[in-house]
């Protein structure tokens, strides 16, 4: 950068050497709320008695570990967020990141910059968690549901097509289980349209798509790293990324719009709006994220590859082991141009091939013990469309896809590290149950 040129920041309090300094953090964190976090993240097993022993001694340990050291000067939108965020930038090959309170918010600061604004028209899947389109229904911009590819269940670009108009600002491609979108197709239908892009990558961060990291291929793209995904921010977190130039722009869209670059007459900052494309403004919402949280993905993010070389190693597994089951359609897996993160595995059935469909299934699955979470309805399913006026059922029949996908051949079945035996009783539960729909 250049050493004339201000950095551009989020808010900084003075915390430099002076005789009265205005310190960023107003009570110091002791050796009693780390223990507690320590009890949070390691709770009590059978023995109450030798835990609480053990416990006393780490405590009595980060006491004499703060002797020796000091406080935090910083616990949020310091040090380490931005060393997380140059780390990302390196890994995904972007040339900027920002890391924010969720993947949601990634998306709302996407359609921002997109110039989304309120009777624009935002395409996105039928099928995908429902935070996907939160931001553009805050927004008041129309949503309008594509239909899917039964294969990969991911939006059908052909669908697409057929659903824009006039009025289509964003295409949201969604990876469903980590497993990429036609992303080529998409983008075609971008460039020729004048639309703007927006992956949600929440379950793809570190899969790839014809040598492109996923979620780097549209205009924008935003990742999670909620608890539940293959690395986490200790329960929350976010990543949204592009090459555009309001990047740049990224830490003003976290931190409500502060220009600290170029302060108002006799104050310490601007609040500016957000100029997204076309010259729409937007105000900026408060998406801050905290030091703790860039801590503990920066150090999963160093044990990623293996993370997803377990998932993937599972998923071959249940591969081989339901390849020539009748009635049974196995995840997709990886080839020379698709990487996918493994985060799902992708289960569907044949119901022409079998007494009952996927319900039947998982009610069988469930009575051995398998858990399964088959939380991806159909979005026009959810009580939040109709009331917010549209018409469900007209959208239902122009997904005919997504509507029996749900009703007869999709679920999802857990990738994360399970015991051999634990992957062989659900990958033997699976064929048994199906076996017995055979009958």
């Amino acid at each position: 950068m250049d050493k004339g040129k201000k950095a551009k920041s989020d808010f900084r309090y003075a915390t430099g050497d002076v005789k009265v300094p205005w310190a960023a953090i107003g009570e110091n964190v002791n050796a009693d709320d780390v223990t507690e976090i320590v009890k949070f993240l390691i709770p009590n097993g059978k023995n109450q008695a030798a835990y609480d022993r053990q416990l006393t001694r780490v405590r009595e340990e980060i006491e004499k570990l703060r002797e020796k050291g000091g406080y935090a000067t910083k616990l949020s939108l310091g040090n380490r967020v931005k060393e997380l965020e140059e780390e990302v930038k390196e890994f995904l090959g972007v040339k900027y990141a920002c890391f924010v309170t969720n993947a949601t918010a990634g998306f709302g600061i996407g359609l921002k910059f997109s110039g989304l604004k309120p009777g624009d028209e935002m395409i996105a899947p039928a099928i995908t968690f429902c935070s996907t389109i939160s931001p553009a229904l805050e927004m008041r911009a129309k949503v309008v549901l594509a239909d899917i590819d039964p294969r990969t269940l991911n939006i059908d670009p052909e669908d697409v097509a057929r659903k824009i108009t006039s009025k289509t600002k964003v295409i949201m491609s969604v990876y469903i289980g980590g497993y990429p979108p036609d992303m080529d197709a998409i983008m075609k239908l971008a460039r020729e349209n004048d639309i703007a892009v927006v992956e949600d990558a929440a379950h793809a961060f570190g899969g790839s798509y014809k040598g492109k990291m996923s979620g780097t291929i549209g205009h924008f793209g935003s990742y999670s790293f909620h608890e539940v995904k293959n690395v986490n921010a200790l329960g929350e977190g976010g990543i949204v990324v592009t090459n555009e130039p309001c990047g740049e722009d990224f830490p003003k869209a976290r931190f409500v719009g502060f220009d600290i670059a170029h302060p108002i007459e006799k104050w310490l900052y601007d609040v500016v709006a957000l100029k997204g494309k076309g010259g729409h403004y937007s105000a900026a919402g408060n998406h801050s994220s905290t030091e703790i949280q860039a801590a503990v993905l920066l150090n999963q993010m160093k044990r990623l590859k293996e993370i997803i070389a377990v998932r993937r190693e599972n998923a071959e597994y249940l591969n081989k082991r339901f390849e020539g089951v009748e009635g049974i359609v196995p995840c997709p897996l990886d080839t020379d141009d698709i990487k996918s993160t493994y985060h799902l595995y992708l289960f569907q059935l044949d119901p022409d091939r079998l007494r009952g469909n996927i319900q039947d299934f998982k009610k069988g699955l469930g009575e051995k013990g398998v858990t399964q979470v088959p939380h991806f309805a159909p979005l026009y399913r959810f009580s939040y469309m109709k009331q917010l006026g549209y018409d469900t059922e007209a959208i239902r029949k122009t997904c005919p896809n997504a509507e029996e996908v749900f009703l007869h051949r999709f679920t999802h079945l857990p990738l994360y590290p399970l015991t051999q035996q634990q992957l062989e009783y659900m990958a033997d539960s699976v064929i048994e149950v199906v076996k017995e729909m055979i009958k």
